[in-house]
């Protein structure tokens, strides 16, 4: 809202109110603001929770230092999804359809979250929100999320074509002011709606995925695309569920994720470093610069609680809505191939619960007893088994995310 404010100073002359026209100056903005809001205001949430009896009901499954944590206020979600959202609506521009996007998907993820925690808490119902009304709820994004990046006239991406390219439908060729490779007569910029999207490691790294779909009308591409878009967020949103079982392991490994997307959006939002480093160039993402700010201060605000010892949980209120965020955002930079590689804490977490289930089951059936390949599930259970102290474990899930991050940039130019 305070973009518009500013653009209408901007244009009485108005000194200093130029500054809002910057990305950096309004992402930096969003940053401060989201750390405001969580660290200042977090603290009068959380002792709202604790008045309001809002507390974790922890079982014991012989944990060390598990019981302890039973009556932390939890539902500190709200906290994160309050810094994302308010930065967001006051900085970016909100006509955006990318911020509309992002905005959407929040909320409706925060709801699901918040609808499961309430459950639990007020309920007294251990299990929550039924699993399948958790699906339900998530297909439900997916297919919003997916029906606005196939079919609105908003959402193109500019990419680089060899010279003798046949344009198809809806195609047309662009030229870019201030990039030096425009004049290269090998090859041209086309704008197109196609769902494209990036290959990681490979050279001439796009992939269409009306591909997939061979001779078929490419009209029809919606029914593959948008199953998974589903599939993404169901999975990646899952996934920083599962993490979120140490105190500061979830939040702290969304925030490093998320200052990773923040360079890849910030790159292929600009049409010099998306020329310079041969990526799609996507016209209108870098509203999602300022969105990812506020997200990354978010997390590293809540951790100011949420580091251990843990003061607050943030439930599926948040966990929830972490990883829908990070999977709908990178679909939208058309990066959600680089999921598994930047997303590794959380898939991996995803997997080490796969296997335990799986092959208990299978022992059970074929030998009559159940066997586990980890001592406990998710993975960062089996290492507080082991006997390694919380605070250790998540310190070095941290690294790992760090690690992880570095190679999804790299990733830009390793082709």
């Amino acid at each position: 809202m305070l973009y518009y404010l500013f653009d209408f100073l901007d244009s009485l002359n108005f000194p200093g109110a130029g500054l809002f026209q910057f990305i950096s100056f309004r992402a930096a903005m969003a940053l401060i603001t989201s750390l405001i809001v969580s660290i200042f205001f977090g603290k009068r949430i959380i002792n709202l929770l604790r008045r309001q009896q809002i507390g974790e009901t922890v079982r014991d499954l012989g944990l060390a230092g598990q019981i302890e944590k039973s009556g932390t206020p939890t539902m500190g979600g709200i906290i994160i999804l309050s810094a994302i959202l308010i930065p967001t609506l006051l900085f970016a521009k909100l006509h955006n359809i990318y911020v509309i996007t992002m905005v959407i998907a929040t909320i409706w993820l925060g709801v699901i979250g918040f609808l499961d925690d309430y459950i639990k808490v007020f309920k007294k119902n251990k299990e929550g929100l039924a699993g399948k009304s958790k699906i339900v709820g998530q297909i439900g994004v997916g297919l919003i999320v997916g029906t606005i990046l196939y079919f609105s006239d908003d959402v193109k991406v500019h990419k680089r074509v060899p010279a003798d390219y046949k344009l198809q439908p809806k195609e047309q060729y662009v030229t870019h002011q201030h990039t030096a490779n425009d004049k290269d007569e090998d090859y041209k910029w086309i704008m197109t709606d196609d769902m494209t999207t990036t290959i990681p490691f490979i050279k001439g790294n796009e992939f269409n995925y009306n591909w997939l779909i061979g001779d078929m009308d490419k009209s029809y591409g919606w029914l593959l695309f948008i199953p998974i878009v589903i599939f993404i967020v169901i999975a990646v949103s899952n996934g920083a569920n599962m993490t979120d079982g140490l105190d500061g392991l979830a939040t702290g490994t969304s925030a490093i994720i998320g200052l990773a997307l923040a360079v890849l959006a910030y790159v292929s939002s600009n049409a010099k470093f998306a020329d310079y480093l041969n990526v799609m160039y996507i016209p209108m993402a870098e509203e999602l610069v300022i969105f990812i700010a506020a997200f990354v201060g978010a997390c590293i605000g809540f951790l100011w609680y949420n580091s251990y010892p843990a003061q607050v949980f943030m439930g599926d209120t948040g966990s929830l809505a972490l990883g829908g965020i990070i999977a709908v955002f990178a679909i939208s930079i058309r990066k959600e191939l680089l999921i598994p590689v930047l997303c590794g804490v959380f898939l991996i977490e995803n997997l080490s619960v796969i296997l335990q289930v799986g092959y208990f089951k299978y022992t059970k059936k074929r030998f009559g007893e159940g066997k586990r390949i980890f001592k406990m599930a998710p993975l960062h259970h089996h290492y507080q088994k082991v006997g390694l102290h919380e605070a250790k474990i998540v310190s070095r899930f941290w690294i790992v995310s760090v690690l992880l991050a570095v190679i999804t940039i790299v990733t830009l130019k390793l082709r």
